[in-house]
């Protein structure tokens, strides 16, 4: 059986990777008109944690095998068998949601910024056994919140540097 892949959604990375590239335009433009150092550092302050949340959204993966959950990070993987799990429980504010895969040793937790969130808990439900998935667990894969807002935020956050970057370069054309 192939395992099935779940990656973070589309529709946060693509604006993501937009703030990113908007960032670096800064940045340069910035540089390229020799601004105040404090304003490139503040930029430069900002851009870091970007680019490290974008490298970790774009490489997050999950892998539901037959035997097991395996989760691919940044520079890290754990992976944990269905039947060493002892609980996996959900923890839910508004639309936000998390599910927490625990052993005696070890635990996953997995949100619902993956793509097809609902289909990757239905079939963890499906393959671990049923003593271990708590009440709230069930009930969310029979019924996952649909998460928005951090797609709404990247875009926002597109829009204010474009915004940005015209106000500082409209002088130069």
């Amino acid at each position: 059986m192939e395992p099935s892949i779940y990656s973070i959604r589309k529709s946060f990375l693509l604006p993501l990777g937009l703030v990113v590239l908007l960032s670096f335009i800064l940045l340069i433009s910035a540089l390229a008109l020799q601004l105040p150092i404090a304003k490139t550092i503040i930029l430069v302050a900002f851009l870091l944690p970007v680019c490290i949340v974008f490298a970790e959204s774009s490489l997050r993966k999950v892998y539901v095998t037959k035997d097991a959950v395996k989760i691919n990070k940044l520079f890290r993987s754990k992976s944990l068998s269905y039947a060493e799990l002892t609980a996996i429980d959900t923890i839910q504010v508004r639309k936000r949601a998390f599910i927490s895969l625990s052993s005696e040793n070890d635990f996953m937790i997995l949100s619902n910024s993956y793509d097809q969130f609902g289909l990757l808990l239905k079939q963890l439900v499906a393959r671990v056994p049923e003593t271990v998935v708590s009440d709230e667990t069930k009930q969310l894969a029979e019924n996952p919140p649909k998460k928005c807002s951090d797609v709404f935020s990247a875009w926002l956050a597109v829009a204010v540097l474009a915004l940005i970057i015209y106000v500082q370069l409209r002088g130069m054309f």
